[in-house]
């Protein structure tokens, strides 16, 4: 594939350029015109065809100033091969600040879509026909949903060996080996043989700097892994990220107001206490515990919750020393400075 004509949107794009187009997505009802923005750089020598998507959460944010970020790096004028970056996938929600489809659908349950069929289906398809099957690799980006943060980690099918490879590469903390879902845009991705991950960090309608910064050197880090760019040694010998046994959520046992005692990247022993739901008076109060130890990858930023509720997700380890070592060391790389000036968003070149 690589060596085939790249054409998205009936534009053909030449090697060693650099080229926006919008893909037709459909009108508004005010008959205003929607558009996928698509920004393709394709280097001079050819190599894998990686796309970027961020967005197919419309209310995850993080991976349009990842992308954004990721396009302004002077490291990409040596790259080989193609760049194909949708920064935002899901116009309809991005607007709302809606994670869904204006017909309450969710996208990335929707691929790999039709043309016929719901909004959903048919902005499924165009992304799958357009921008999909024109690549040999890549990468989503997402954020937890709303009112949840997630600890920077990797979800990928880890049984696929070259997955496996790209994931670790990324070199985040934590990796999910995770089932793929119907309908989904890493299912369909796999069922063209592509390899994928799915990069989950920070909050929905949320910038996180760590995330971001995490994110925008993950993507080149797997990048140089497909020799898409120059190798670098890296400045001190880095340790592996820690693949999870399972995962589970911790759920509210009563509804209340949550007083939540633990953060993410907290190390967690079965029966720890985790936090405490009260009535708004504080006369009847119930401890949320552990049913595990491990790690906490992902938890409610909403102390309003009701029984049942999604409150803590902890991922299982066989070393979870192994993994407290990894996050304080990703965490200390990737914190900004306290004061930062235009141009300074990234030290990678």
């Amino acid at each position: 594939m690589p060596d085939t004509p790249l054409t998205i949107n009936g534009i053909t794009f030449a090697p060693g350029t650099r080229t926006t187009v919008e893909l037709p997505a459909g009108r508004l009802y005010t008959h205003a015109p929607m558009t996928m923005p698509v920004h393709v750089v394709r280097g001079k020598k050819s190599g894998p065809r990686l796309f970027i998507s961020a967005a197919i959460h419309g209310d995850e944010i993080n991976g349009i100033e990842i992308i954004r970020r990721l396009l302004k790096l002077p490291a990409l004028k040596r790259m080989r091969g193609t760049i194909i970056a949708v920064p935002i996938v899901n116009i309809h929600g991005v607007i709302n600040h809606s994670r869904y489809l204006p017909d309450r659908r969710d996208l990335n349950r929707s691929f790999p879509g039709t043309e016929t069929g719901s909004l959903a289906a048919r902005v499924a398809n165009l992304f799958m026909q357009e921008i999909v099957c024109q690549s040999t690799h890549g990468i989503d980006i997402h954020t937890g949903a709303l009112h949840r943060d997630n600890l920077p980690q990797i979800r990928a099918n880890m049984d696929d060996a070259e997955t496996d490879r790209l994931a670790r590469a990324f070199d985040v903390p934590v990796i999910i080996s995770s089932n793929l879902r119907d309908g989904s845009l890493r299912e369909s991705a796999a069922e063209y043989g592509i390899p994928m991950l799915l990069y989950e960090a920070g909050e929905a309608l949320r910038f996180d700097e760590v995330s971001i910064r995490a994110g925008v050197k993950g993507i080149i880090n797997v990048m140089r892994a497909l020799e898409m760019l120059p190798f670098r040694s890296p400045s001190k010998r880095r340790s592996e990220p820690v693949m999870a046994r399972s995962s589970f959520w911790v759920r509210a046992p009563e509804s209340g107001i949550l007083r939540a005692m633990v953060s993410l990247g907290s190390r967690v022993k079965k029966d720890t206490l985790l936090g405490m739901v009260a009535d708004p008076f504080g006369e009847a109060e119930v401890q949320v515990t552990s049913s595990y130890s491990g790690i906490v990858i992902g938890r409610t930023n909403l102390p309003l919750v009701n029984e049942g509720d999604a409150l803590f997700h902890i991922a299982r380890f066989e070393h979870v020393q192994d993994v407290i070592d990894k996050v304080d060391e990703f965490t200390e790389e990737h914190a900004p400075a306290p004061i930062s000036s235009p141009g300074t968003e990234s030290p990678i070149t």
